[in-house]
């Protein structure tokens, strides 16, 4: 296993990545309106709805940029509905699915009819943004399970360039975090891309399967659940076929009917966990 940065260390890394943002920052392309499960709170000037890349990718860029300046982990996204989510009834099973579009995308009330699942999704983030909201929008809502994917927008690099130990480290701080506030652990693996189309020639495939060893082996020596994605959904070539993406990074209907019944699996999994992991 990679060696680990300290815990609380990582806002070094998140300070330095911010820095970095304010130069040259790429966005992942985010889910459309239509693909969202939760609403996002009211807009202010200081943190703008980006615009899609059908609007202009340069323009969506520079819109993304700018809200990366005035509120790096955007905050204000879920503040309000956060706020506004009662507590959760005796005997609920809540479950936070934290992440980026990949997550925002997936409509947990048609693939999870009926169960409290909260979809705290933001497209285009990376760890270390998740990391910083990770109090606000996973921890202070209480839930049972938190559902962690985070990798693709690393190695793409929209926050800055990072290595695999920054993200490992950060995947490692969510768990921690998780952990020590008495919430159960899915760490997923990053789902394949064989390119992006935003950042195109960066051959990502090779640097997820990387990724994705390390979050199997860490959840193993940790006592973490683990569910496979990646394994379940790529092609030949390594990456998301056509039949179950439009661009090759976001699931459509078909990729999320393949990956539900291995997030409640997983989730039931960690439900029925006794004892807790060591930190």
């Amino acid at each position: 296993m990679r060696r680990q940065f300290p815990r609380f260390s990582l806002l070094a890394c998140v300070f330095a990545s911010l820095a970095i943002a304010a130069a040259t920052l790429t966005a992942q392309a985010p889910a459309t309106a239509s693909t969202r499960n939760s609403p996002a709170a009211p807009q202010t000037a200081a943190a703008p709805q980006p615009k899609p890349p059908a609007a202009g990718l340069a323009e969506w860029k520079k819109t993304h940029d700018q809200q990366l300046l005035t509120d790096f982990p955007w905050l204000a996204r879920f503040k309000q509905a956060d706020a506004e989510l009662p507590a959760a009834a005796a005997g609920e099973d809540r479950v936070v699915f934290m992440g980026d579009s990949i997550t925002e995308g997936w409509h947990l009330d048609t693939s999870f009819p009926g169960k409290p699942y909260i979809n705290r999704g933001i497209s285009g983030q990376t760890s270390p943004q998740m990391v910083l909201r990770f109090r606000q929008d996973v921890i202070d809502l209480k839930p049972k399970v938190v559902v962690i994917l985070a990798g693709t927008n690393d190695v793409a690099g929209n926050t800055g360039p990072m290595t695999p130990d920054e993200t490992e480290s950060n995947l490692a701080s969510m768990a921690d975090l998780a952990t020590f506030n008495h919430i159960r652990v899915v760490l997923c693996s990053v789902t394949p891309a064989f390119d992006f189309p935003w950042a195109p020639g960066l051959q990502p495939a090779p640097r997820i399967d990387e990724l994705n060893e390390w979050i199997r082996n860490y959840a193993a020596e940790k006592g973490y659940v683990y569910v496979d994605y990646h394994t379940a959904l790529k092609d030949a070539r390594d990456g998301l076929p056509p039949n179950l993406s439009r661009d090759g990074v976001h699931p459509d209907p078909a990729g999320y009917a393949i990956m539900a019944p291995l997030a409640g699996a997983g989730i039931e999994k960690a439900l029925a966990q006794t004892g807790w992991p060591s930190l």
